[in-house]
């Protein structure tokens, strides 16, 4: 036995059982769960604003008499007549649900109002538990509540059949954006931020007087998200229209903060930013001493000041501007939230819609709640004119009704015969009461007759005019807004973005000593005034060279490929030690060794060359990599090795002085020289190429010099000292052999110059 059913054969067997394909059942069974979840738990109704869960909460509170002048009762008996009666699912994820409606730190306004520990903006979830906490509705709940008797909505039973529940709540405001919405439903999202009350209340209004009102219009009065911790929104208003238009993008907040008596007091914090972590990550940065500027960190946070989060700078001179600007690039001071209109509409679809769109699809809504309430009230007031002239027929005919009443043995027929009477009106007269039957009761119905009459000829204009009920459902909205309406929070202001201070303003500026030796280990000592030869080495290793510069400055290295690498003095180890390898923060390449290293102002010239007599002047800044692999700077001739870098004090002051392994000294002008970023550079001093390329005669040293000042050349354990005219006569042009040194001068180790020493 076959059957045809969505286009696949289903089989029955012979005991009845459906069988079907498993893709079939798997698609249809995960398509029934997505539109669960998109539907029936993640995303909110344009309606009323709510998720179900939401919605059941605030009904069951409603008919537990828990309104905002009643007294408050356990949260577990409100969890437990919403997960009895209509939201069948856990009571944890209930209560949470709850929970999220009574913070005042992520409801912009709270339909909740709890008694105990509700969480708190640090931690949202570190709220008791619901045997502990108590609740009633909060006064702005009767938005959604104060309409809902007057047949302004569909009713649906619930899970089990036994009771109804509203299908959605009769909102008076566009409640889905004013204290939004977050969810994640199956492939897709919604993240609606809150606004507030009097812009989205005045955009309404806006769009009922003219509805082809645009976006940029309806922009001119909802300005943007107003969140409820009141931090400071820095998106520029041409990215706001445009989410406002596309409804999706993202809104940056800021936190707000003052200067009292030289400290800097942070007062409002990001929406759903926890102060304590903000605190963390800058005593992260202290510690890894990140904020020099940064003396103490206070947290003053109570009651009466829900943030206030102290931070105290080192001095006066700190420019607390930058150093906020800082913390906001930093830290989450300063944090972006994502923005999607998505929601249900009054189609029954998820979708993402404009501001436009949502306003004008509330206000669809809401006239149809205000017909269906208008409707309902007329004809209740109908019923009760027709009872009442029923009733007043009674009346102007009393005795004949006793009478009927008396001697018939039906009388319901015998009046409705008599006196020409509905059904109704017959049943209502054979229910008054015998009390109602005073003199003056003649004259209540007929003023409330009158009064009756009256309303019901104003709700028949309304009904029949669209302006009378444009102007009902405006004058509402304004009455709304008047009473729970209040003035923004989240101030939109213009920044600019926010900088991380660069690593060396962040460090102190004071004198240090890079030594480097021949093993490649590293150190920094404070201070200028230190002998870096003198210090303590590992056994089998010594010192090779050091430079002078700042601990808010790059130390650069050069190694014997070439190639320079960087690192920031202050993250090197200090001199109480011995150092550390480069090799381990570096990656030259195998083989190669640290020969020399570099320090000072971006600016600053030093003269590089290779043993092979040829070099050039490098600009410090030109030769800075982040590369751990370094950067090729110097050209190295083949067999030849790489000098240490020589400091260059004045283009136009400064002499090289150069010496061979053979005792062959030049004397030249610096300026001879060209300043380039990487190269091979020009000839300093003539070797021969033979013996050079046999290794016989390379450049044992080489130094700058300026005029009036002495020479040392250190041979071995001894040394000479020349005077300025001594060194004068070593001078030549760039490229020349040069002139040999004295007898037993000759195979020079280093050569030392004397600043300014008088002669």
């Amino acid at each position: 036995m076959k059957r045809i059913t969505n286009m696949e054969t289903l089989e029955l067997d012979y005991e009845g059982i459906e069988q079907l394909p498993l893709k079939t059942f798997t698609e249809k069974a995960y398509l029934d769960y997505a539109m669960y979840v998109i539907l029936d738990r993640a995303l909110p109704h344009i309606g009323d604003g709510l998720k179900p869960v939401q919605r059941r909460i605030v009904y069951a509170m409603s008919e537990l008499g828990l309104l905002a002048a009643a007294k408050h009762k356990k949260s577990a008996r409100t969890v437990g007549d919403v997960l009895g009666k209509f939201h069948p699912h856990g009571d944890s994820a209930c209560y949470e649900a709850m929970v999220h409606l009574a913070q005042s730190f992520t409801c912009r306004y709270p339909l909740i109002d709890g008694q105990g520990n509700w969480g708190s903006p640090d931690d949202p979830r570190s709220f008791a538990a619901m045997r502990y906490t108590e609740a009633r509705l909060a006064p702005f709940a009767e938005v959604l509540l104060a309409e809902l008797g007057q047949g302004t909505v569909d009713w649906t039973p619930n899970f089990d059949g036994t009771l109804k529940e509203p299908v959605l709540l009769p909102a008076r405001l566009p409640s889905v954006l004013l204290n939004g919405a977050t969810g994640i439903a199956v492939g897709m999202a919604t993240d609606i931020p809150p606004h507030n009350l009097n812009e989205v209340a005045d955009a309404a209004i806006l769009l009922l007087d003219k509805p082809k009102s645009t976006v940029a219009e309806l922009f001119k009065l909802v300005k943007g998200p107003d969140f409820p911790t009141g931090a400071e929104i820095i998106t520029p208003a041409a990215e706001l229209l445009e989410v406002y238009k596309t409804g999706h993008g993202s809104v940056r907040m800021r936190a707000c903060y003052e200067k009292e008596n030289g400290e800097i007091v942070i007062t409002a914090l990001p929406y759903q930013t926890s102060g304590s972590k903000v605190l963390e990550q800058i005593a992260a940065q202290m510690t890894a001493k990140k904020l020099p500027m940064v003396e103490d960190l206070r947290d003053e946070s109570d009651h009466e000041n829900p943030t206030r989060l102290v931070i105290v700078p080192r001095s006066s001179r700190v420019d607390s501007e930058a150093l906020m600007s800082h913390l906001f690039a930093s830290t989450d001071l300063e944090r972006t939230a994502r923005i999607n209109l998505n929601m249900i509409g009054l189609d029954g679809r998820p979708g993402v819609k404009d501001l436009r769109t949502i306003l004008k699809e509330w206000l669809q809504y809401r006239s149809a709640t205000v017909t269906r309430r208008l409707g309902y009230r007329l004809e209740k007031v109908d019923r009760r004119l027709h009872l009442l002239e029923g009733l007043l027929i009674a009346f102007l005919n009393l005795d004949e009704v006793i009478r009927i009443i008396r001697t018939e043995d039906k009388p319901k027929p015998a009046l409705i015969k008599r006196f020409k009477l509905s059904d109704e009106q017959a049943d209502y007269i054979l229910d008054t009461r015998l009390r109602q039957l005073a003199r003056l009761e003649e004259m209540k119905i007929r003023d409330e007759q009158k009064e009756l009459a009256l309303e019901r000829d104003e709700l028949q204009k309304i009904l029949k005019s669209k302006a009378r009920l444009k102007t009902l459902i405006k004058k509402e909205i304004m009455d709304d807004a008047a009473r729970f309406g209040d003035v923004r929070r989240s101030q939109l202001v213009e920044r600019e973005a926010a900088r991380v201070l660069d690593e060396t303003a962040l460090v102190p500026s004071e004198q240090v000593t890079v030594v480097l030796s021949k093993n490649g280990w590293v150190r920094v000592a404070k201070g200028h005034d230190i002998d870096p030869a003198g210090m303590s080495y590992k056994a089998g290793d010594k010192f090779a060279a050091a430079a002078r510069g700042r601990s808010n400055q790059l130390a650069l290295f050069l190694d014997s490929n070439g190639r320079a690498y960087a690192l920031p003095a202050h993250t090197l180890p200090t001199a109480r030690g011995q150092g550390e390898p480069l090799s381990g923060r570096l990656k030259p390449a195998d083989g190669a060794r640290f020969v020399g290293v570099m320090a000072g102002e971006p600016d600053q010239l030093y003269l590089l060359a290779s043993d092979s007599g040829y070099g050039f002047v490098g600009r410090l800044g030109d030769l800075v990599t982040r590369n751990k692999a370094g950067k090729a700077v110097l050209s190295v001739p083949k067999g030849c090795n790489v000098l240490p870098p020589v400091p260059v004090r004045s283009l136009e002051d400064d002499w090289i002085i150069a010496v061979t392994t053979e005792g062959y000294m030049l004397v030249i002008p610096l300026s001879d020289l060209p300043q380039m970023s990487r190269g091979k550079g020009n000839k300093i001093i003539n070797i021969p190429s033979a013996r050079l390329k046999n290794r016989e005669e390379y450049v044992a040293a080489l130094e700058c010099i300026q005029d009036g000042e002495k020479l040392v050349v250190h041979v071995g354990k001894k040394h000479k000292t020349m005077k300025a005219d001594e060194v004068d006569e070593f001078a030549g042009e760039r490229g020349r052999r040069g002139r040999k040194l004295a007898r037993g001068y000759r195979k020079v180790d280093r050569l030392e110059v004397l600043y300014n020493l008088p002669e």
